[in-house]
């Protein structure tokens, strides 16, 4: 047994060895500028590092574990951790963790904070910082806007180790879409790169296990941006694009060696399935449908779900007659073969840029004494949608945004009524407007209130007919932007939360009934998750566009959430609200992570 005094001095002793040996140990190796990638490990050797985890453990960090598909699948019973995007493959967004309250969140003060580096000036990468960690046995991921990866002790800080995503010889990557997360599982860390790369690393030393590309950047002007999903020895993930000539897909690669297992296109070719809905021409060939976010997972119906995005070309109709299959849908696919098995469109043909790619939400419901099993799926067209998700039938849906004028309504089958379409409508403004009800950031669910919680922006559109471009966005005169709660079941209401601009935040529910976000101004903030009152909130300095996370290390709770911005929607700000020009926090890079004073505890 080690003391507490001699552990500390044996800390104290690795770590001056790691400071002397960093600076020329971080450089790439040449094994390593091959594969396209610097493995640069705190200047560690394999023997080093082993000790340096040890004690570490000794004095309250935990080396990592290796996590298997059935503990995501099981990821309530261990709050402490943060297994995948959304916390649980249900997309949640909920930590059962409470010992951060709504009595005691006011005490909430940073532990510590890491800077996750800034994009070389070398490349396009988008500024700011958008992702979100994963926390494992006392051991936080977080990739950076570079495609880096740090492994960082989750109670102290530390970095554990460093991967780099090389860069140098490259030329700017076209799109500039930004990085929002990892996936982890069988003892990896899996990362999609911004130059189609997908990339496995060990969890315990970073060192790269392999490297596929995925599609040719410059041709197809599309990248990975979101986390891939793993399930079952399988890395699934979704491509960005769509909004330039572009056919998108989801595809899995195996989790031990990177090779495809299966590739589904969202945009069906002649013959197949759907394809009946691309009449005339080859637009199917370039039709969009990117997948944009990370999909959910039923175990029981081993069923991925995946939402899809808009059609191409984006406002303008007339050259793809059709409902244009699978956009603006949501997909159920079999997680071992890619077969679709449903799937429902919710903006049939889309001209108005409403792409259907937000987080699908998988409830439990009961239904006079059984048990059903749904899906709640919202749409940038301002509507939640509840599916069945076994079949794809059509339940219900509601508005989640104050406005919709686009359509009269949604009919028995949960297609638009009446909706305003270029060509038989006169030039018009729709609510929501092309920037959606609200687009990547993603909501929460809590099972403690049962209510769903969501971002509004409430921005119009102006459409001229002729045109592919939007004559003018302009904010709802009748509601400002806003979080608010509804009661899935029924649609209801519950509070709304106005925010002083548009939020970009995803949100957060706990146990502690919280609801945690952040603004653009740089504040991240806590709302009672039963009324909506705010009780809490610190200036980061820097904007907020990513999704805050919860976990614990030896029974302390943390809150981490990435300060920088880096979301394409903040630069039009200004535009709504004059007085930001020059007023809101440059991009930035860093990793706030608050707790309770541990006196507090």
């Amino acid at each position: 047994m080690i003391d507490n005094e001699q552990a500390d001095r044996q800390e104290k002793s690795v770590l001056r060895r790691i400071s002397a040996k960093t600076s020329q140990d971080c450089s790439a190796d040449s094994a390593a500028l091959k594969t396209g990638a610097n493995r640069c490990h705190v200047g560690l050797s394999p023997g080093l590092f082993m000790f340096f985890l040890t004690i570490l453990a000794g004095v309250g960090s935990v080396a990592a574990q290796e996590p298997s598909a059935s503990r995501i699948e099981q990821a309530e019973k261990e709050p402490q951790n943060w297994l995948t995007f959304y916390g649980n493959y249900a997309g949640w967004s909920y930590s059962a963790l409470n010992q951060i309250s709504s009595k005691n969140v006011k005490q909430l003060l940073p532990a510590w904070t890491f800077p996750a580096g800034y994009p070389p000036s070398t490349t396009s990468l988008r500024a700011g910082l958008e992702a979100a960690p994963l926390v494992l046995d006392g051991v936080l991921y977080l990739v950076g806007p570079q495609n880096n990866v740090y492994a960082i002790d989750a109670a102290a800080g530390r970095l554990v180790w460093q991967y780099v995503y090389d860069w140098s010889k490259k030329e700017p990557t076209p799109g500039n879409k930004g990085a929002r997360g990892l996936a982890m599982g069988d003892g990896r860390i899996y990362m999609g790169t911004q130059d189609d790369h997908m990339v496995a690393l060990d969890a315990k030393s970073g060192d790269e296990l392999w490297n596929v590309k995925t599609d040719d950047v410059y041709k197809c002007l599309c990248s990975i941006t979101s986390p891939p999903l793993f399930v079952k020895g399988k890395v699934i993930t979704g491509v960005a694009g769509g909004d330039g000539p572009f056919r998108a897909y989801i595809q899995a690669f195996d989790s031990a060696t990177g090779k495809l297992l299966w590739h589904f296109d969202t945009v069906p070719a002649p013959g197949d399935a759907g394809s009946e809905t691309w009449p005339g021409g080859d637009t199917w060939k370039v039709g969009g449908g990117a997948t944009w976010l990370t999909g959910s997972y039923d175990p029981d119906l081993h069923l991925v779900y995946w939402g899809t995005g808009n059609a191409f070309p984006d406002l303008i109709g007339e050259g793809r007659a059709g409902s244009n299959l699978y956009t603006a849908s949501l997909l159920a696919l079999d997680a071992d073969t890619g077969k679709l098995k449903w799937y429902f469109q919710e903006t049939p043909h889309d001209v108005y840029d409403f792409d259907s790619q937000p987080e699908p939400v998988l409830l439990d419901i009961d239904q006079g004494g059984h048990k059903r099993k749904v899906v709640l799926h919202s749409s940038k067209n301002g509507y939640a949608y509840m599916l069945d998700r076994e079949t794809g039938k059509f339940l219900r849906g509601f508005a989640y945004v104050d406005t919709v004028t686009w359509t009269k309504g949604l009919d028995e089958e949960g297609k638009p009524i009446g909706a305003m379409i270029p060509g038989e409508s006169k030039d018009f403004l729709f609510c929501p407007g092309g920037r959606g009800g609200r687009n990547f950031n993603h909501s929460a669910y809590s099972p403690r209130t049962g209510w769903w919680y969501t971002t509004a922006f409430e921005i119009c559109s102006r459409m001229v007919h002729g045109t592919d471009l939007f004559e003018g966005d302009m904010l709802n005169p009748n509601s400002p932007p806003h979080i608010a709660a509804f009661d899935p079941l029924t649609g209801k209401k519950q509070w709304s939360f106005p925010t002083k601009y548009w939020n970009q935040s995803s949100l957060l529910s706990t146990a502690g009934d919280l609801i945690f976000a952040g603004d653009l101004e740089g504040d991240v903030f806590a709302l009672d998750a039963r009324t909506g009152q705010k009780l809490w909130s610190f200036s980061t300095g820097g904007r907020i566009a990513s999704p805050p996370v919860s976990f614990s290390v030896k029974g302390r709770q943390y809150v981490a959430v990435s300060s920088g911005g880096g979301s394409s929607r903040e630069g039009f700000v200004p535009n709504f609200w004059p007085e930001t020009k020059n007023h809101l926090p440059q991009p930035a890079a860093t990793l706030f992570v608050f707790a309770l004073p541990e006196k507090n505890q």
